[in-house]
Parts: structure tokens; sequence; C-alpha cells
């Protein structure tokens, strides 16, 4: 045998034998996600009686100064419980019953659509959207975030197998059949439950894989000008998206007085008013009342006032570095499925963060989007943490960068002899544990 061969030979029994030995995982991933917790909690905290005060006088509720920072608390624990089962959890089992997750996703929306369409009270209808389950006591459960994870654990085996096979710019094997996945998702989200910002999101997590799988450049432009074409359709045909566009589109020129820009200029008078170090936890005034969604969609503007912009530097640079560790592994994972699941977790993420911080800021136009970890909800922070909880599962398989051009030679040669091997190598510290 050639001594090049000798040496593939020998490197796929190392990688076999350690598949046996995971390595240490990425706890910084941990670290980040955390304080990012930790902050939504400090904010809910802060601003909970007085979101609880307006509730109360606005609609005769008796909410208690700390109904919402109870309701977080739970959320995070309940978050933090999905991470650590995701973390556990085989990621083979989750690629094995993805389409089950896809179909559980698509069957909880719709099984939402018809309780809305019937008026059942199982269905929660707010600011004119049904997006969410009422569950009494328990709270509600927005079936979209399901959607989310079910769609990013299938379309992540289905590229992957694709582009193992060297099929991923296959239009009749590839995209129609992920196109047809992704039209019907953006038929609840986006039609049925008029939720643009998730459906950009789900955008975000395909996008993002067919990128990383290697869709053609020219493939790649033309999917890029359907999206833009539809997305212009849905914004066209619905004329309280119409008016977000034209309300954007005057930049300064509007005012608090305008309905259609008091949100967006409450949202910079928060972040205005923060100033270099904030007015301090509990001194909101933004939050009494004036900014609308002030725990959701609107927590950044809030976070603004309260910490300044010092703060909110701060926090945007926790966001990178848990991105940047998302991107990290990703890059040092070899199998084709696990990288496009990474890159899925980076595009979800991503997607939420741009959004919303752009939206409050005035540089894109506003849309209902929460801030992962950090907005008032349950939903989407335990299905976001669960996700996250997946690539720290995947980042005890990373391989060291000084080894991944010739694990990935062995796994190319190994692909084209028809032998299936698995991949692990330690990784930053790169020792194993």
């Amino acid at each position: 045998m050639a001594l090049g061969g000798r040496r593939l030979l020998t490197l796929g029994q190392e990688t076999t034998s350690s598949v046996n030995r995971r390595h240490r995982p990425d706890y910084m991933i941990i670290l980040y996600m955390g304080l990012l917790m930790l902050v939504g909690l400090i904010i809910m905290y802060a601003i909970g009686p007085q979101r609880a005060n307006v509730l109360n006088n606005s609609y005769g509720s008796n909410y208690s100064d700390t109904y919402f920072f109870v309701k977080q608390t739970i959320s995070l624990l309940l978050a933090l419980a999905a991470f650590g089962l995701m973390a556990i959890i085989p990621y083979r089992l989750v690629l094995k019953y993805s389409s089950k997750l896809l179909v559980f996703g698509l069957a909880a929306c719709a099984l939402l659509a018809v309780a809305g369409w019937a008026h059942l009270g199982i269905a929660q209808e707010s600011l004119g959207a049904t997006r969410w389950f009422n569950l009494g006591p328990l709270g509600s459960l927005q079936p979209a975030e399901m959607l989310k994870f079910g769609l990013l654990a299938f379309a992540a085996g289905f590229l992957g197998m694709r582009a193992h096979q060297g099929k991923i710019n296959d239009v009749n094997l590839t995209l129609i059949p992920i196109g047809v996945v992704v039209a019907l998702s953006m038929l609840f989200i986006i039609v049925i439950q008029k939720d643009l910002g998730t459906g950009i999101a789900l955008s975000s997590i395909i996008a993002s894989m067919l990128f990383v799988a290697g869709v053609n450049k020219r493939i790649g432009l033309i999917i890029l000008a359907g999206a833009l074409l539809v997305g212009t359709m849905f914004i066209v045909l619905a004329p309280h998206r119409m008016e977000r566009i034209t309300t954007f589109l005057q930049g300064d020129n509007t005012s608090v007085n305008d309905p259609n820009s008091y949100h967006i200029e409450h949202a910079k008078i928060a972040i205005g008013s923060g100033g270099l170090f904030g007015v301090g936890i509990g001194n909101s005034i933004q939050a009494t009342g004036y900014l609308p969604e002030a725990i959701n969609d609107s927590v950044f503007a809030i976070m603004g006032e309260t910490f300044g912009f010092v703060g909110l530097v701060v926090i945007l640079m926790i966001f990178t570095a848990l991105i940047m560790r998302l991107l990290n592994v990703m890059d040092h994972l070899v199998d084709m499925k696990l990288k496009l699941l990474v890159a899925g977790v980076f595009g979800w993420f991503g997607a939420h963060v741009i959004l919303n911080v752009a939206s409050m800021i005035g540089i894109f136009p506003l849309t209902g989007i929460t801030l992962p970890l950090l907005s008032f909800g349950g939903t989407s922070m335990i299905f976001i943490a669960a996700a996250i909880g997946l690539v720290f599962q995947l980042s005890r398989y990373t391989v060291h960068p000084s080894r991944l051009k010739e694990v990935q030679q062995y796994e190319n040669s190994s692909s084209r002899r028809g032998i299936g091997r698995s991949r692990n190598a330690s990784r930053s510290g790169f020792k194993r544990a």
C-alpha cells in the first residue's frame, strides 16, 4: 500500500476509534448564552412592575408586580432544560426523526389555523393575528417556533444527503422538494399567521444551509431574486406592511403624533434617552406605557434606555461572541449534515438579532421579531436554547484545524468507496475529556 494510502487508513482508524471518546465541548457557548439570559432576567425584573401597571390600567387585569419576572424565570428554566436535553440526546436521533419533527410543526400550525377560523378559545388572537395556542394557566405556545426547529432538522438532513451525493444543485431532486417544504411553511407563517418576521427567519435558515452546502451561484441568485419577488408581493398585499415601509422611507421626517411612526419614534427616544451609561435599572420612562411591546419586540430599546450606549455595545459584543462560536463549530465539523445543522442555527439566531436591532434603531423597517434569549416569551427562548444545545453537542465532534484537511480527504475518499465512517477530534483547547 502506498504511503499516502496508509496515512489515510491510519487517520481513518484514529477517527473511528476516537468517536467513542468525545472531546470536551465548547463551554463558551454556555457562558455567552447564560449572560444573555441573565441580562434578560434583569430587564424583566426592572420593567415588569411597569408593564403590569400599564396592562392593569388599560385592560382592567390584575397582574402582580412580579408576574413577568416570575414568568421569565420559568421560561428561562425551561429553556435551560431544553438546552440540556438537546445537548445529550444523540444528534443522530434528531436527524433520524427530522421529517416527523417537520410534520409535527406543520400540523401544529394547521391546527392553530383551523382553531382560529373556528374562533375556538384555544386560539389566542393578538393585534389582529392568531399566532399562539392559549394554554390557560400554562401560558401560550407559538407553533411557529416548533416549525423552525423541525425545518432546521429536516433541511440539514435532506440537503446534507444531497450534498454528499453531489446533487445539491439538482433542480428535480433537491431544489424543488425543499422549495415545496419552504413554500408550505411560508403559507402558514406569513399568509395565515401574518408573521413576516418569522418568515424571514425561516428563509435565513434555508439560505444559510444552501450557501454552506455549496449551491451554484447562478442558482443562488435566482433563488434570491425569487424570494425578494415573493417577499415584495407579501408586503404590497398587506396594508399594515406597506405602512411600515412608507414610514421607514420617510426617515427622520416622522413624528410621535403619527400613528404609523409612533412605535419607531419612541424606540429611538428610549435609546437616545439612555445616553452613555443609561438611566439605571427601574428608571425607564418608555416602559411605563409609551413604547409598545416594551418587554417583547422592543426590549432592545428599553435596554438602551436602561444601560445606555455602553451597555448596548456590551450586549451586542456578547451576541457577536456567541455567533462567532457557532461559526467556529461549523467550520471545524466534517460531516455535511452537521455543518448544515449549525449553519441553520446561525441563520435562525442571526436573523433574529439583526432584524430586531436594525428595526429598533431605524435602519430596517419595523418588524415583530424577538431578540433571542432576552425578549419576554417562553416558546421562542425554549426552542432557540434547544437549537443552541444541539450546537453545543456537535462541538464535541469538531476536528482540529491541523487535521481538518486530512480528515476531509479521508472522508471524500471513503465516500467514493461507499465506506461511511464517524469523525471526531478535539478542538479549541482541543483536549479530549
